[in-house]
């Protein structure tokens, strides 16, 4: 395997670190550590689901996503303080909320919602995918909450879900892109996935010429190998905290 900048292997995710109950009235929060790049991620429930879907039944799970203006080396303002939500948070935070629906029972979660903040406090490569499994685990603290309280049950979540970015850099496949290798990348791919290699949504482009399909499924095939990891990272800060998925899961 080729050695990386970092001394990481390429097909090494960066070191994960999750410290959970960051913030005292979010019922799931935390900082996701994925390297250099940090998230400041709360999960919070209310009552009540948007107006299209009252009385159906179901539960909602949405997310929003958005850049400090110190995440990267220079201030930038908050998109929402120049009116309205730049483009790339908006497609991102849709990415998040696809991701992590995938993983509850909607049905099971009854008529109330759930919704997922992530605050990128330090930008190094792979905030989306960092929010995703992060994510996850703030849902999973929120969903705990509601179990508790007798509110849902087993089967509330139906998997485990976690995201990991791929790219070719040169010649290289690599695993868990930081900032310096995604932008001399000619084709990043983020992978979201379970643990038993079932893919979410792989969201990919090619910055130049268009990518041989030899490389694209090598690139999947990384990306779906550094799930289970990334997986078993979420279960023991999830455990850490008092929460075990088996009561959550069918």
């Amino acid at each position: 395997m080729a050695t990386r900048s970092d001394g990481r292997s390429s097909d090494a995710p960066r070191k994960i670190l999750i410290e959970t109950g960051t913030q005292r009235f979010p019922e799931g929060s935390l900082i996701y550590r994925s390297g250099k790049t940090a998230v400041l991620i709360a999960a919070s429930i209310e009552d009540s689901v948007p107006p299209w879907m009252k009385g159906k039944g179901r539960g909602w799970v949405t997310a929003e996503y958005e850049m400090h203006p110190r995440s990267n080396p220079e201030r930038q303002r908050r998109s929402r303080s120049r009116g309205n939500l730049d483009g790339r948070s908006s497609e991102i935070q849709r990415l998040i909320a696809r991701a992590l629906r995938a993983a509850v029972d909607l049905g099971a979660l009854g008529e109330r919602m759930i919704t997922v903040d992530c605050d990128v406090l330090d930008a190094d490569g792979g905030t989306r995918t960092a929010s995703i499994t992060g994510g996850f685990v703030a849902l999973a603290m929120a969903l705990e909450h509601l179990r508790v309280r007798g509110l849902v049950g087993p089967g509330v979540v139906r998997r485990e879900v976690a995201a990991i970015s791929v790219g070719l850099v040169g010649d290289k496949h690599l695993v868990d892109l930081c900032y310096e290798e995604d932008s001399a990348a000619a084709v990043d791919l983020n992978v979201v996935a379970t643990a038993s290699a079932e893919v979410v949504e792989v969201q990919g482009t090619a910055e130049g010429a268009p990518v041989p399909k030899a490389d694209f499924d090598r690139l999947l095939e990384l990306g779906l190998g550094a799930i289970p990891a990334l997986v078993a990272r979420q279960r023991e800060a999830l455990s850490a905290c008092g929460v075990e998925l088996s009561r959550l899961m069918a």
